[in-house]
């Protein structure tokens, strides 16, 4: 231990939330380290989501989740432009289809306003077809959320991580967390990871699907993970044009439902189903599910049935016995738990970070001073709702054609902090090979540029 590094706080798993905390204690002042078991962060159920930045108008009133997503909102608001991120402003309409939805849109009103989102309000039919022209007559009418939006999923988290870097922090990948123990003085944690031993003063666990395993490494863990798989159809881009309101269901007691949605990639997509499993790891596609995720986007935008499917994917998010966010504070043993987090993690993500720092700052002894000086870096725009590369260079080369993506964005990606380490790792950080051809013209020019960059 005398020979190893000694840091203040090590944040377990690097999926959105634990990107956040990392970036959030580093400004904080603390020598962090995050420790991830894939070979790049995202790699577990944050790698696949409806990349919606909500405004909490239907969470839980007087929630940690409330708290968080609404936090998290007016965070990323604050942030976005200074990192180079984008939003798209779309607001989102919840359609009602039949005339029991129809009467429930009312108390969701209410409960939009007793959670502060104000702006929420009542809209009929006729209003709802001039604002979603593309929508099935059936639809009767609608909640209108002007302030929900769109954002990219994966730029944002790899900005907090490259925030975090800069600025003294260090991402270990590949490292994968097997036992924790204390020193005889009670003080500091051993960690015992694939890639050796770490020491710390804290620990935050942000493991997402196996939180619950890292939780019953030092206690008995509250909660239990009950993954639940989610599968996406993903319509081509002269789809997206049907869609500009996020086009949102009345919400049940399981699920928020199934969303259609353009995409931050300029797609449309539609999804996610919410099936629970045994398997944390492995989220297979079924043709059976898909094919009535298509039916059920045509029946409610006919057009789409005129417009061909790109891709299709499936992600698991971490759900446990609640619906409630799992988060847990034990100042006796420095350690935090951030579990059971679902699908507002990508909008609460930063609201969450600087909840449980609010709660450091109180109830933990860390003596924590903040950054003075902060290191601002921009990230890549990958997204459609800014200015691509190919749009400022217009000489140029393009070697990925679907989805535009130059020659420079793949030098940069591979050359710059936390370079990919994976194809999957790859396509997330540049969109090469996720369009129509799905890779079919640009895997040969990308793999001359890789030139076995990559392990897997």
């Amino acid at each position: 231990m005398a020979d190893r590094e000694l840091y203040d706080v090590v944040i377990v798993g690097g999926g959105i939330v634990g990107c956040a905390m990392f970036r959030k204690s580093v400004l904080q002042g603390a020598k962090t380290l995050l420790i991830e078991k894939g070979d790049y962060i995202l790699s577990g159920a944050s790698k696949a989501n409806s990349a919606i930045l909500h405004t909490g108008f239907d969470a839980p009133p007087d929630s940690l989740e409330l708290e968080c997503v609404k936090r998290g909102h007016q965070e990323y608001l604050d942030i976005y432009e200074s990192m180079n991120l984008t939003v798209d402003k779309s607001g989102a309409v919840v359609v009602a289809w039949n005339q029991e939805q129809l009467d429930k849109l009312p108390s969701l009103l209410e409960k939009a306003h007793k959670n502060g989102v104000t702006d929420v309000r009542l809209i009929d039919k006729k209003e709802l077809l001039e604002l979603e022209g593309h929508l099935s007559d059936k639809a009767m009418g609608a909640l209108y959320v002007p302030r929900e939006s769109l954002i990219d999923p994966w730029s944002a988290p790899y900005a907090y991580v490259k925030q975090g870097i800069v600025n003294g922090g260090k991402c270990l990948l590949n490292c994968e967390l097997t036992a924790c123990s204390k020193d005889k003085d009670n003080s500091i944690w051993t960690l015992n990871t694939t890639q050796g031993a770490i020491d710390c003063k804290m620990v935050i666990n942000c493991a997402g699907l196996f939180g619950d395993h890292v939780e019953n490494m030092v206690h008995k863990s509250p909660f239990v993970i009950k993954p639940r798989k989610g599968q996406f159809v993903v319509f081509d881009k002269t789809a997206a044009s049907l869609a500009k309101p996020i086009i949102l269901p009345v919400p049940t007691e399981i699920t928020k439902g199934i969303v259609i949605t353009r995409t931050a990639f300029g797609n449309l997509l539609v999804g996610p189903t919410a099936e629970e499993q045994e398997d944390r790891v492995h989220a297979r596609v079924e043709y059976d599910v898909l094919k009535e995720l298509i039916d059920k986007g045509n029946e409610l935008i006919p057009e789409l049935k005129n417009h061909p499917v790109t891709t299709l994917y499936a992600g698991l998010r971490p759900a446990t016995e609640q619906k409630e966010y799992r988060v847990a504070f034990y100042p006796e043993k420095n350690w935090i738990c951030v579990g059971g987090i679902r699908s507002t993690g990508l909008t609460a993500a930063l609201g969450i970070a600087s909840y449980v720092f609010d709660t450091i700052k109180d109830n933990f002894a860390m003596n924590l001073k903040p950054l003075e000086k902060v290191e601002t870096p921009v990230v890549p725009v990958i997204s459609e709702f800014g200015k691509r590369s190919y749009e400022i260079d217009l000489n140029t080369e393009i070697v990925c054609h679907c989805e535009r993506v130059t020659r420079k964005e793949i030098v940069e990606a591979l050359n710059g902090i936390l370079p990919p380490a994976s194809i999957g790792a790859f396509k997330r950080r540049t969109r090469a090979m996720m369009g129509r051809c799905q890779g079919f013209y640009c895997s040969g020019k990308v793999a001359e540029l890789t030139n076995n960059f990559f392990e897997s």
